[in-house]
C-alpha cells in the first residue's frame, strides 16, 4: 500500500482512531508519519503514553472554564497528583486518583474503548455456555433502547425481533440441560 500522504513510498505506519464509533485510518510512510506528527523517529525510545497522548485528545470534551479548573486546581487528596501531572505522565499517583478524577475519566474510556465504559471481558469458547447468548442478549438490549431513543423505530422492531429469538434460544437450551 502507497502513503496516503506523498503517494510515493510504501506505507508502513498505519494508524487507527476510533472515536464516536466513527473510524478513521491513516496509512503513511515513516517520513510523511514524522512530518505529520504521529512519531518521532529520531528518539531513541517509543513512548506508549505519548502515543496515547497524541490519538486521543483529552480537552475536547471540556469548555475553556473546566480546562482551567482542571489545570489549576483539580488535584488528589491522598498523593498530591495533578490532573495536568496525570495527563502528562499518563499514570496515576495512587488509586485514589480515580475518584479525584472521575468526571474527566468517563469520556477517555468512551474514545479508548469505542463507546463503552464496562469491561466484560473474554468468555472461553469451550466452557461459556449460554453466557455468550446472554452477553449477546445485552448488546442487543443496550442497541434497542439506543434505537428506541433516537426514534428508529423501524430498525428497532427488528433488533426486539433479534432479543426473542435469541431469548427463546437460551429458554431452550436450558431446558435441554435440565
Amino acid at each position: 500500500m502507497k502513503c496516503q500522504r506523498c503517494h510515493e513510498n510504501e506505507a508502513t505506519i498505519h494508524y487507527t482512531q476510533v472515536i464516536n464509533s466513527e473510524k478513521t485510518e491513516v496509512h503513511l510512510c515513516e517520513q510523511c508519519a514524522e512530518q505529520e506528527g504521529y512519531m518521532n523517529f529520531n528518539e531513541d525510545h517509543f513512548s506508549i503514553h505519548q502515543m496515547l497522548t497524541n490519538m486521543f485528545p483529552f480537552d475536547q470534551t471540556m469548555n475553556h472554564q473546566q480546562k482551567v479548573q482542571t489545570q489549576e486546581s483539580l488535584r488528589c487528596d491522598r498523593c498530591g497528583t495533578t490532573y495536568q501531572e496525570f495527563r502528562q505522565r499518563g499514570k496515576f499517583g495512587c488509586s485514589k486518583c480515580y475518584q479525584a478524577f472521575e468526571s474527566y475519566l468517563d469520556p477517555i474510556f468512551k474514545r479508548v474503548h469505542g463507546g463503552n465504559t464496562n469491561h466484560v471481558g473474554k468468555i472461553p469458547k469451550r466452557i461459556g455456555g449460554n453466557l455468550h447468548k446472554q452477553r449477546e442478549l445485552d448488546q442487543l438490549q443496550g442497541k434497542l433502547n439506543q434505537l428506541v431513543r433516537d426514534e428508529a423505530f423501524e430498525e428497532a422492531a427488528q433488533v426486539r425481533d433479534q432479543i426473542r429469538k435469541l431469548k427463546e434460544e437460551i429458554n431452550q437450551d436450558k431446558g435441554g440441560e435440565a
